[in-house]
């Protein structure tokens, strides 16, 4: 584990930074008091298209898209293994696919991400400049929540979109997705803070089909999303920490890629 972690509070005009010794997976940001948009600039891609990256990332997909690795391959209209650019600042994380998902390949496609895309665009951003993934690639029958099973199955998927993609904040949408960092944390109470694991921020928010049935919660996202660009620059301008990378299982290994795209 790695030896500190930030603590950031107050974000305005200025950023201000307190550093103290912590541990990985703490929060470090709790709020940021301002909403005012445009409180940062540029922060669409922090890097050049990495040509290879992209390579290795579709063909991925292309092995997302025929996985038998359970049992929901068995019952899904199509894969749904994720879209977005290399280099993209935010990951979002979903739960798994829905029934408008199945039918298109696509994630966040049907209510949900109307209102992802609505949000993005409320701090200037559209789906073209994120990440978009799922716990689970393939829709469970009936919507119901994915099993730990096949949770597993997709884990190495993901963490090679993860290592590709090299986002600077994670953005858990849904207590599945926030479970893969924060097991023993509740969605109502981490839900807007920003908690450091290696290099990265994760933040834990609702999950948008939770929030089209709780008003309230919708509102509690809305003001959730306003703190990302924020976020970013705090990653940007301060920084969070040494480079230490993500605690991940040593028995997860990344699913093969073809070794002529690396």
């Amino acid at each position: 584990m790695g030896p500190t972690a930030s603590v950031i509070s107050g974000v305005a005009s200025h950023v201000s930074a307190i550093i103290l010794p912590d541990m990985p997976g703490q929060p470090i940001f709790d709020q940021v008091q301002s909403r005012q948009r445009g409180v940062t600039t540029g922060y669409k891609c922090r890097k050049e298209l990495g040509l290879d990256q992209e390579a290795v990332l579709a063909e991925l997909a292309e092995q997302v898209r025929t996985c038998t690795r359970c049992p929901l391959h068995r019952t899904r209209t199509h894969a749904v293994p994720g879209e977005g650019p290399v280099g993209a600042p935010i990951m979002f994380i979903g739960e798994g696919p829905g029934r408008d998902e199945d039918r298109q390949g696509r994630p966040f496609v049907g209510r949900s991400g109307q209102l992802l895309e609505q949000l993005l665009e409320e701090i200037g951003l559209t789906r073209e400049d994120v990440y978009i993934a799922n716990v689970v690639k393939c829709r469970p029958p009936d919507n119901r929540d994915p099993d730990p099973n096949e949770i597993a199955a997709c884990k190495p998927y993901l963490v090679q979109q993860l290592k590709l993609v090299d986002p600077e904040l994670i953005v858990t949408l849904g207590r599945f997705a926030m479970e893969r960092w924060l097991p023993n944390e509740r969605i109502t109470r981490a839900h807007g803070k920003a908690f450091r694991f290696g290099k990265r921020l994760v933040v834990p928010m609702f999950h948008p089909a939770a929030a089209l049935r709780k008003p309230e919660w919708e509102k509690l996202l809305r003001e959730d999303f306003a703190l990302l660009p924020a976020l970013i620059d705090i990653v940007r301008q301060v920084g969070i920490g040494a480079d230490v990378p993500t605690p991940e299982p040593t028995t997860d290994e990344p699913p093969p890629v073809q070794p002529t795209l690396l």
